[in-house]
């Protein structure tokens, strides 16, 4: 623990040193860090997908620099200190934790997730949805609400329902196809990724991390289509192109 608590204050010193002497971080706000910080997160969930041991660390470290980062700002504002915000997420985690800090009994993980959520609302949350951030992807969104009000019961029985839903908004999708209203398609479209990403709910699979597994295997498998191509993709036919795809499935294990 001493060893740990060390490192922290280390951090500390050395963003009080930068704040007082570097031009570049003097000049940083909460605004300006923003962008920066959410590349930062993008980097360490690209760690996570690499399972790299090694740049999860180094990410983990950015991260945790902008956090002191923005609590030093607010700290030269008089506004909260690290300190603050410390304190602030363990008051919340005993509070929420009542199975732990408290008499309250639980059988599963199930349990404890509608009891975050019920504990949420008794705070002052005017929502379950309310801690849903505004500018999150919309897949990652839609997964959150989802999990979200199914913790308060808003949900469905069984997957075959869940399936049947997909089946019904697909059908629905190519119903207003045939009708060509346009608004109407991009309506049932966005209902179709909807009940898709419910259905993978239900499969145990977190959609985010699937779709960006496929998008890695797509982008592997189409630079090995211009790395061996023979000539201008231009130039090509699908079919050919579509051999070369095939020969990029058997070089990777993950085809």
């Amino acid at each position: 623990m001493d060893e740990k608590l060390k490192a922290f204050g280390r951090l500390l010193d050395i963003m009080d040193d930068l704040r007082e002497k570097c031009p570049w971080d003097r000049k940083q706000t909460m605004e300006s860090l923003r962008n920066l910080t959410i590349e930062e997160t993008y980097e360490l969930a690209d760690a996570i997908l690499d399972n790299d041991p090694k740049e999860i660390k180094e990410e983990i470290g950015d991260l945790l620099l902008h956090m002191v980062f923005y609590s030093k700002i607010g700290e030269e504002k008089g506004e909260f200190n690290i300190a603050d915000a410390l304190n602030g997420i363990c008051e919340k985690l005993i509070n929420r934790h009542p199975h732990i800090y408290g008499d309250v009994n639980v059988e599963n993980e199930e349990d404890v997730k509608k009891n975050w959520e019920e504990i949420k609302l008794t705070e002052g949350k005017k929502s379950v949805l309310s801690g849903v951030p505004r500018s999150l992807p919309a897949m990652v969104k839609a997964t959150r609400m989802q999990e979200k009000t199914a913790q308060v019961g808003f949900e469905w029985n069984n997957i075959e329902d869940v399936y049947d839903k997909v089946k019904e908004e697909l059908a629905e999708l190519e119903e207003a196809k045939e009708n060509g209203n346009q608004d109407k398609i991009e309506e049932e479209f966005g209902d179709v990724l909807f009940s898709l990403i419910n259905y993978g709910r239900f499969l145990k699979i977190e959609p985010e991390t699937a779709l960006e597994k496929i998008n890695r295997k797509f982008k592997y498998r189409f630079e090995y289509i211009e790395s061996h191509a023979s000539k201008p993709l231009k130039e090509m036919s699908l079919s050919e192109m579509d051999e070369l795809w095939n020969k990029a499935k058997i070089t990777k294990d993950d085809a």
